[in-house]
């Protein structure tokens, strides 16, 4: 006969605080980028180019979709947010929320405005990139 394993309480107490200690940081990370949409859409925009993952004929533009993206998480419920991340959710080992949503952005949406000529690298690539940008403005 299998054992059934019940936590104790201890054990619970412990789990929940990780799970809310999750949830707060992806609702700091979330409530920290509605302080720096501007800058944050240039600097992803900037650096997906310069690393030629992306090729487009207007930065302008493209600054300017990576933004409403930015605006839109804002405003997203969390189930919105999980829908959009999920296909991306095992890309890497504990993922920043901003970048793992704006990283699905830029694969299933950026790519098909009239001004982006071609998305280049694997999945990773991109993640990364994005990342490094949000990553100084999370903890600046």
């Amino acid at each position: 006969m299998a054992k059934v394993f019940r936590p104790s309480n201890r054990e619970s107490n412990i789990l929940s605080k990780i799970e809310s200690s999750k949830e707060y940081a992806r609702k700091q990370a979330i409530n920290t980028i509605k302080e720096c949409y501007e800058p944050l859409s240039n600097a992803i925009t900037t650096k997906l180019i310069e690393d030629n993952l992306i090729e487009t004929t207007s930065k302008n533009s493209s600054e300017e979709q990576i933004r409403m993206c930015l605006e839109k998480l804002t405003r997203s419920e969390d189930f919105d947010i999980d829908f959009v991340i999920a296909p991306y959710r095992n890309l890497v080992s504990q993922p920043n929320i901003v970048s793992l949503y704006v990283t699905s952005f830029v694969i299933e949406q950026l790519i098909k405005h009239k001004d982006i000529i071609e998305i280049f690298g694997s999945d990773e690539d991109l993640y990364t990139c994005i990342n490094k940008q949000v990553v100084k403005f999370l903890s600046a």
